[in-house]
């Protein structure tokens, strides 16, 4: 039955073509554990989209149900724990795995011509990744979230130039509260999350182009 409807859809999509000159692909001989710190990555991504989506059905983004809404998901939701967990943790692992794999580019050269696009676009998918870990840390909207956001956010004022501009849209007030934390809301489920969705589509297609670099 499962195969009769493949071929239903195929006969009417034409599916195969595309998904065989996306996926066929020899995988150089040079390949070692070090190039795989990427698709870890991806694969963490995966899993922060997965459980991120869980913990919006349950998540309030306003300063009196924050933190509540945290806490019925951790306590009284079956498996909410792991979830939340698997979350937390994912975001760690998510920060190495990127700076590894950050850091094997470098040091094997594979910034060198003609891939410098795909490192700068690499650049700036880890400060996105950065950027993740600074929104997500106030929801749950806690004394050290709140504490730790406004130190964060008095940094990002001290850039010049824009470093005004940039506290007043993060706080979106005179000091952190509804707007804020809506603010983080949005950047942290939303904004960045298709910001990176279209960063990591042009990182694979220019790597499915140009290959994988060989080390020096």
């Amino acid at each position: 039955m499962f195969a009769g409807s493949l071929e239903w859809v195929e006969e009417r999509l034409g599916l195969r073509p595309v998904a065989s000159r996306v996926l066929d692909h020899d995988v150089p001989q040079h390949i070692t554990w070090w190039h795989c710190f990427g698709g870890l990555t991806f694969f963490t991504f995966i899993i922060m989209v997965a459980t991120g989506i869980i913990m919006a059905f349950f998540y309030v983004p306003s300063p009196d149900h924050a933190h509540d809404s945290v806490a019925y998901l951790q306590n009284e939701v079956p498996f909410g724990a792991i979830v939340r967990n698997l979350h937390r943790w994912g975001a760690y692992t998510m920060v190495v795995l990127v700076v590894m794999h950050m850091m094997r580019v470098f040091v094997q050269g594979a910034y060198r011509k003609p891939r410098e696009m795909n490192w700068i676009v690499g650049v700036v998918a880890l400060l996105m990744v950065f950027g993740f870990g600074f929104t997500g840390y106030l929801l749950p909207w806690d004394q050290k979230a709140y504490w730790a956001t406004n130190v964060g956010i008095n940094i990002a004022g001290s850039v010049p130039f824009v470093g005004s501009f940039i506290s007043a849209f993060l706080r979106g007030g005179p000091q952190l509260g509804a707007l804020t934390l809506s603010r983080f809301f949005a950047l942290h489920v939303f904004i960045l999350p298709l910001l990176l969705i279209v960063l990591l589509s042009m990182h694979f297609g220019m790597v499915r182009k140009q290959g994988i670099a060989e080390p020096l």
